[in-house]
This record gives C-alpha cells, structure tokens and sequence, in this order.
C-alpha cells in the first residue's frame, strides 16, 4: 500500500448499489439533476460579472470570452459525464481522481473543492444580504447597517447572510428531494427573468455599440485586445462553475448511469446559449464602456435603463423601469440556489472522504429519517454562517474559479488514465476522441489559470499547504485503504514533505514576482500623479513567512527518521 493506492472500482460500484440505511436516498430523475445544474450555474457570475469583464477586458468580444470558458466547460463535462455514469457515487472529481490517481491526488482535489463550494457558499451569502438591502430599500424598507454587515464592512453582523446559510442548510438536512424542488421553482424563476431580459433588449440593441468588437489592447496585459479576451474568459469562468456540482449527487439519483450524463452536460448547454444572448444584449443596448465603474447589479440595471428611446435633449427614458427590481429578485433567488447546490456540493465531498477515513466519521452519518448526512450539513452550516456573518465580503472569483480549473484538469487527465488501466470497464457514457478531448480540455483549462492574477496563485498554493498539514496530520493516518501499511506513514511523511517544500519554494517565488510587479505598477502610478497607488506588501510579507514556516516544518519531516 502506498499514499497512491487507488480505489477500487468494483468497492465504488458496490458503494452504489448498497441500499442500507447508511446511504443517500434516491430521489434526482433527470431533469431534476438538469435543474440543480442550472440552479448553480445562472447566478452572481450572470448578473455581475459580465459588465466588469466587458468594461475593462473584452468590451463586446466578452460573447467570445463566453464561448472559451464554454469550451473548457465542456471538454470538462465530457469527462464528468463519463465518470459519473462509469462511478455513480458522491464526491465529483474527489472520488474520480482516487480511482484513477490515487489517494493523495484525490486528498489534494478534495481539498480544493473546498474553495469552490464552502468558500463560494459564503461569499454568495454575503451578497445575498447585499441585495436583499437593495430589494427592501426600493419598498423604502431599510435595515440597520449593524445588522447586515460584519465588523469589518461597518457593521456588527450579517444576519441576511447567516439566514440565508440557515435555510438553505435546514432545507438539505430535511431531504434532497424536498431541495430540488425548491431549487426547479427558483430555476424557473430566474431563466423566466433572463428570458425576458433578452426578449425586451434585442429590439434595442445598437450594432454600432458593437464597434470596435475586439478593442485595442492598452499596452496593459489582459486590457483590451486578445489577452483582455483570455482574461476576460479567465474571469467569466467563475459564472459556469455549478455544473460539476451535479455530479455530487450521483449517489442520490435514481438512474445515474443514465441521468447523470443529461444532468452534466444538459445544464452546461442550456447556460452557455443563455450567457450568449445575455451578454450580446447587454453590450448591444448601450457600449461597453458604460459598464465600467459599475458592480453588483449596476451592469445589467445600466442595460435596462437605455432600453428605451431618448428625447431631444439625448437622454433616454427606460421603458422597462420595472425590469430592474424583476432583476433583483431573480438574483435573490438565484442566490439561493447557489448557495443550496454549493453547501449540498461539499457536504457530498466531504461524506465521500468521510467515509474513506480520511476525515472524521462525523462527516459520513446519515441521518436514519432523512437518509441525508445531517451532522455534516449542520458542520458546515456553523461554519459557512460564522464566515458569513463576521468575514468581510472579498471578491473570491477568481480564487474559486482557480480552483474549479485545476479540479477540471484533473478529471479529464482522470479519463485518459481510466482508458488504459480499466479499458473493458462498464461505461454508459463514453468521452468522444478520447485522448483529444480530454487533453483540449487540459489545455484550455490550464490555458485559462494562467491568464489569473498572480495573487490568485499565491492564495491556491497557500490553502494546498494548509491542506498538506491536515492530511499529514489526520488524513494519512486514518486512512481505511492505507493506514493499516506500516510504510504508508513514512512514506506520507517523504512525499508530503517533498510536495510541501516544492509549494513552499513556489509561494515564495510567486510572491517575489507578484510583489515586484505591484512595485513596478505603483512607481508607474506615481509617476503619472494617481492617488490610486497598489500595494501587496501584507500579502508579501505574510506569504514569506508562510513559506519559511513551512519550508522548516516539511525540511523536519523529510529528516524524520523511518
């Protein structure tokens, strides 16, 4: 046995077919899971997103910026869709990559599915609390700022976001039948409000808003010109991520070998042609520009407001004006759907690993009523709330979509090694052209994490770190395929003290770089008088002490002695 022991296929099968008391309930048919995908997907990304993209990457060549993340997408759901109908278990691209990878690979991924759903949970909240401010304030309703923001926005707590985690939470613990048809109501809810968005836009849209459609590049990286479309398309990305979440559910569909396939690459192509149309209407009633400076709903309420014709003085008069609070409530729903697939998403993660020993037992009980994993779902209801409602909001977009990218890549690396070591497998779904769909998949992805900010990077390489630390520390000693090994500690202590001081190295290197070009940037904003001046040094500073520590702490393990 070693830290890259796979798990069986057959043991995985097996998993799916039990029927005790000690497993999810089956309740998702296909649409269901079509639903809970799109419930993900259509959300902050949409309604947000898109303007700043535009505004100061892509300007109306975000519709292409569109079409690359959905060709990402796609490769990658490719590969989901094969997995999920060849392993139908919860634990997504977790279980996926501990079949065809091995243990420490599927740690590693675990981990980092972390980011994309509980992080990307809270972060939503917190902006759901911002819009249910909005919606009530145009009732002329308005709550005290101490009680919808955290210490450090200028309040004492957010009590909308915590509410929102609550109900969401409560809502899984009690069934995931009963959540994904409140997740079909929400859908149908916010597509209805997208569809009309673009129904009433269309006959407004301005072709000369459209010129130029690619902009000259600034002179600045990933302004404008063709890498402002690879950024851009780096940004947006973060508007798809939901549609993996479904394939955390595979062990509570009815049909997964047959469903499961529908759900992943169903959900991914209803939104690619909706984000489309949306983002094309946006960029054609009024220009690209118009959207810089903007965030939160301003983008799409800036789109709305030049819907309509303007009198002899120029300006133009909505003929809309309701359309924008109709916004405002699609997103509040939108949110919450979000939320629920997300918080549903990692507790499925973290069953999956629960159940392998790689975390407490806790997070695998299954409540004997519900058939659901209550006691993880009210883990992370504590958790996700008290991040919700003293964390300040930050912008972790790009952090999740990093995440979701390096997630991806591994699946579809995952579909090329399970064609050679398990080629005679039973397959419902098969990836077309295999190995050139999963390597376009690699590539485009990877393409895509590149053009992210580098202190993105640093922030991906920290929390891989802290991830080391507990599987060193728990994962690798509980671990029911390999514990028992009496190398497999050792061992765990080499590897993972090989791969700690490789990131630690890599920390440090990238905040080395990232600092000196935040110093080239602030000389340069000196120079032209800009009060506007950036700095990276708490960033730096930590990120090299960060590194030190634990170059000494992984330096010690690889001199530990067997």
């Amino acid at each position: 046995m070693s830290l890259f022991v796979k798990k069986p296929l057959d043991s995985l099968l097996n998993e799916a077919k039990d029927s005790s008391g000690h497993t999810l309930k089956k309740t998702l048919g296909a649409w269901a899971l079509v639903a809970l995908g799109i419930g993900a997907i259509i959300g902050a990304g949409l309604f947000s997103i898109t303007g700043g993209a535009a505004a100061n990457q892509a300007g109306p060549a975000i519709t292409i910026s569109f079409i690359v993340a959905a060709l990402g997408c796609a490769f990658a759901g490719l590969c989901y869709a094969e997995f999920s109908s060849m392993i139908p278990v919860a634990g997504s691209a977790y279980t996926y990559s501990y079949a065809t990878m091995g243990e420490f690979v599927a740690w590693i991924i675990g981990w980092d599915l972390v980011l994309e759903y509980a992080v990307g949970a809270a972060t939503v909240s917190i902006s759901w609390s911002r819009y249910l401010v909005k919606f009530l304030h145009g009732f002329n309703i308005e709550l005290p700022v101490a009680m919808t923001a955290g210490p450090w926005d200028g309040g004492v707590i957010n009590v909308p976001a915590v509410f929102v985690v609550i109900l969401m939470s409560l809502l899984l613990v009690k069934g995931t039948k009963e959540s994904a048809t409140i997740n079909a109501i929400i859908v149908a809810l916010k597509v209805t409000v997208v569809l009309i968005f673009i129904f009433l836009g269309w006959k407004y849209i301005n072709t000369a808003n459209y010129t130029p459609y690619i902009p000259e590049n600034t002179g600045t990286f990933g302004e404008f010109g063709f890498s402002g479309i690879i950024r851009a398309a780096a940004i947006v990305f973060f508007a798809y991520i939901g549609f993996d979440a479904v394939s955390t559910a595979a062990q509570e569909a009815k049909n997964p070998k047959k469903d499961m396939p529908w759900g992943i690459l169903g959900s991914l192509a209803i939104c690619t042609i909706l984000y489309i149309l949306f983002a094309h209407v946006m960029t054609g009633v009024t220009s690209y520009q118009t959207f810089r400076g903007q965030d939160g709903i301003a983008p799409v309420a800036v789109a709305i407001d030049h819907m309509g014709t303007a009198d002899a003085a120029g300006v133009v008069h909505a003929d809309y004006p309701w359309l924008n609070k109709a916004i405002v409530l699609a997103i509040l729903a939108g949110y919450m759907s979000v939320i629920l697939v997300m918080l549903m998403g990692q507790s499925r993660v973290f069953f999956s690993m629960s159940k392998d020993g790689l975390l407490p037992k806790v997070f695998s009980e299954v409540h004997p009523k519900f058939r659901t994993p209550a006691k993880n779902n009210m883990l992370f209801l504590l958790f996700v709330s008290l991040f919700a409602a003293f964390v300040p909001a930050r912008v972790v977009g790009e952090m999740t979509s990093i995440g979701t990218l390096f997630a991806f890549i591994l699946v579809c690396l995952g579909v090329v090694i399970m064609r050679k070591t398990m080629p005679n497998a039973p397959r419902a779904f098969k990836t077309p052209l295999v190995p050139l769909v999963p390597y376009l998949g690699v590539f485009t992805c990877l393409f895509m994490m590149v053009f992210l900010p580098l202190d993105t990077w640093i922030r991906l390489i920290v929390w891989m770190i802290i991830g080391l630390d507990v599987y060193l520390t728990y994962g690798v000693r509980h671990s029911i395929l390999s514990a028992n090994s009496p190398e497999t500690v050792p061992q765990g202590n080499k590897i993972g003290g090989l791969s700690g001081l490789a990131l630690s190295v890599a920390l440090a290197i990238v905040a080395f770089v990232h600092h000196s070009l935040t110093t080239t940037e602030a000389a340069q904003a000196v120079a032209k008088g800009s009060t506007d001046v950036p700095s990276d040094n708490g960033l730096f500073y930590f990120s090299l002490a960060f590194a030190a520590l634990h170059i000494i702490v992984f330096g010690a393990k690889m001199a530990k002695k067997k």
